[in-house]
């Protein structure tokens, strides 16, 4: 049962993991995505988008020496961007930014 579940996310072409460390991993889940990690390292595409910095993610699993491998093969052929900026997900931040400014 296990198996066949972790094939939903390391079988895909792409698989996209969004806003990873929003919330604190909790019981299995830091083994899992690892797995995920380890399973798709050089056979998948993979895209991680998070509001943490890369070093940031450590914590995350609870476990430096995982925290490290999951690093390593998730670092190891990447490009990290990393974007600033205001954000485009509230409608009054963003109307404020188009607002002009009188000075």
């Amino acid at each position: 049962m296990y198996d066949r579940r972790l094939l939903r996310f390391t079988a895909p072409d792409l698989l996209i993991i969004d806003d990873l460390g929003l919330r604190p991993l909790q019981h299995d889940e830091p083994l899992d995505l690892y797995e995920v990690i380890r399973q798709r390292y050089e056979r998948g595409a993979l895209i991680i988008t998070s509001n943490r910095s890369v070093e940031e993610w450590a914590p995350l699993f609870k476990d430096e020496l995982l925290a490290s491998a999951a690093a390593d093969r998730l670092l190891h052929h990447s490009h990290v961007l990393v974007m600033e900026g205001e954000t485009y997900r509230n409608p009054r931040t963003r109307r404020r930014a188009q607002e002009p400014t009188t000075h």
